[in-house]
């Protein structure tokens, strides 16, 4: 039988992990040739994610959960010291010391998403597997921002001459805006008991607008990688934001099925 952590352990770690390593790869690209020291640092974080892939691919569903507990501590320690980096870098960046093509918001942006993942695996190693339904307005708090992040950078990397582009992801910028101050309001809103047919319907609307956005940049993806979109967007970059995405949807799924179990056990 597998194990709940060791299965939801594993899963996580491979989405996770490469996503940590592009937003090493991405800050090195964006560090001007006189930051050399700053490229460096990003690159061996590239190495140290790279290890981590192959590690993970030693380790199947039928591996011991202690033995993958130890395995999240490990990464978790990468997932800490990757956010140290990144805030590093913000700091630097909102004081001045440093001019480079990484936008604050965006280093922003990336180190919340390694504290989210330093996150995940320490509540996996605590056994917090299926979440509660105030964690769930929470985690898609997170997830909207992130959405809406990703609309903001689009419309900033498109060549203003795609003027129709740029007017649609600033539409998905505003529509996610939205959507976070909505979810900030539930969250405050309800007791947890009162909150379960509200948040079935709040999810079901972050779907249309995921999906809707998910389809964006995946049209987006595609004429890029055929060189018909006037953009600063690198591939991938395109596929990273496209799978995030995807990975939303996929939390979405999970959490309105929690929400039905929830309901079955009352």
């Amino acid at each position: 039988m597998v194990h709940p952590i060791v299965a939801r352990s594993l899963e996580e770690i491979s989405f996770w992990a490469r996503i940590m390593k592009e937003h090493a790869l991405f800050l090195s690209l964006g560090f001007t040739y006189e930051q050399e020291k700053l490229i460096k640092e990003a690159r061996q974080f590239i190495t140290t994610f790279e290890k981590v892939e192959e590690k993970l691919s030693r380790f199947s569903l039928q591996s011991d959960v202690e033995q993958v507990k130890a395995f999240n501590n490990e990464v978790y320690q990468h997932a800490v010291a990757i956010w140290n980096f990144k805030r590093h870098i913000l700091g630097l960046t909102l004081r001045c010391e440093i001019v480079s093509n990484n936008y604050p918001l965006l280093v922003d942006h990336i180190s919340r998403e390694a504290a989210y993942f330093a996150n995940r695996l320490e509540e996996l190693n605590k056994g917090n597997i299926v979440p509660k339904p105030e964690a769930i307005i929470e985690e898609n708090v997170f997830f909207l921002r992130i959405m809406a992040d990703h609309s903001k950078f689009i419309s900033h990397l498109l060549d203003p001459s795609d003027r129709k582009l740029v007017d649609q992801a600033r539409e998905f910028s505003h529509d996610f805006d939205q959507l976070v101050f909505q979810a900030v309001d539930l969250h405050s809103m309800a007791p947890e008991s009162e909150t379960k047919p509200v948040l079935s319907r709040f999810l079901d609307q972050n779907r249309v607008s995921v999906s809707a956005l998910r389809d964006f940049k995946k049209a987006g993806g595609e004429l890029i990688e055929a060189c018909r979109l006037k953009s600063n967007i690198h591939p991938l970059l395109a596929d990273h934001t496209f799978r995030e995405a995807e990975r939303f949807l996929e939390i979405i799924d999970l959490f309105e099925e929690s929400l039905r179990e929830n309901k079955d056990n009352e």
